[in-house]
């Protein structure tokens, strides 16, 4: 007889004993958890969330090739990765299929360049088909949504220029985002465009497709507002998380906000707890992308996996 089952009280001879121990000791863990209900909410806390760790393909800095740069992501503890659009299809594919990486997302490599926002109509055409690219290249590896810097509201762009053009592209690219089964997620940057949360839902809702969502980015929003309450605004809206630091006092200590990122993973301004504990209450389940500074070198990606760990585990 096994250990485990003796001290379970298991019986082969005696089905009835089984039964009886076993109803008993529910019963028991029942009343238990009535006496001291905390019992049952720990339990609960003690389950990992189910959230995938992945980096952005633009922070992995250590030299080689898409296989090799693949090969130390997975070995520094990530499931998966946040390719650039307009990659080599047949090479980011082998290093996935290779290293088992999951492609958590796309990002768009044409929407700074080529704004959906821009007066000329040539170029938001052109940002347009940057756009579907995005999308073709999401569905060729397996991923379920693009991030998507929607326009930006500056150099003669006004905010309401911005936002018309930017949607009306964006519903262009609707009919191909249905058809190959992903996402367009809109992310939070410094683009003077959308700097509340009330905008985000907005925007997202003025769309009013399946096929639209949010990518948020936790570090960029810190310089306007509180994460945990875009987060609450957002709540179903949000496709995928970029993660990262920010630190309001390096930026005011050197004068420039851009400093601030260079705050590691928990020693910023981040309250990763709450943020963890909002995400919960949305329920979501999807992918925590490092958008962060330090993986230049092997060591420096096992350190940003650790301390994304760590983040996931407030």
């Amino acid at each position: 007889m096994l250990d485990s089952e003796a001290s379970a009280g298991y019986s082969k001879t005696n089905p009835t004993m089984n039964r009886r121990h076993f109803l008993a000791t529910g019963a028991a863990l029942a009343a238990a958890s009535v006496i001291n209900p905390g019992l049952s909410l720990a339990a609960e806390a003690a389950k990992p969330r189910a959230i995938g760790k992945a980096i952005m393909w633009g922070t992995v800095g250590v030299k080689g090739s898409v296989m090799e740069k693949m090969k130390h992501v997975k070995e520094a503890g990530f499931e998966g990765v946040e390719p650039n659009s307009h990659m080599d299809q047949k090479e980011v594919i082998a290093a996935l299929e290779a290293t088992g990486l999951k492609a958590a997302s796309v990002c768009c490599s044409t929407h700074w360049g080529l704004t959906l926002s821009h007066p000329s109509e040539v170029t938001r055409a052109k940002g347009l088909e940057g756009l579907k690219q995005s999308i073709r290249d999401a569905k060729a590896y397996g991923a379920t949504s693009v991030l998507l810097v929607p326009g930006v509201a500056r150099d003669g762009v006004s905010y309401e220029q911005c936002w018309d053009r930017s949607i009306a592209e964006i519903n262009k690219a609707l009919p191909l985002a249905q058809e190959l089964g992903v996402v367009i997620a809109i992310e939070n940057v410094w683009n003077d465009f959308i700097i509340k949360e009330d905008e985000a839902v907005r925007y997202v809702d003025a769309i009013n497709s399946p096929w639209v969502k949010w990518h948020f980015d936790v570090g960029n929003i810190i310089w306007y507002g509180d994460p945990v309450a875009w987060i609450n605004k957002l709540g179903k809206r949000i496709s995928r998380l970029h993660i990262k630091e920010f630190s309001r006092d390096l930026a005011m200590k050197h004068g420039d906000r851009g400093r601030g990122f260079a705050a590691k993973f928990l020693e910023g301004a981040n309250n990763w707890p709450a943020i963890m504990k909002a995400l919960d209450a949305t329920g979501y389940s999807s992918w925590a992308i490092t958008e962060q500074g330090g993986g230049g070198t092997p060591e420096g990606l096992k350190d940003l996996n650790d301390r994304l760990t760590k983040i996931l585990a407030s």
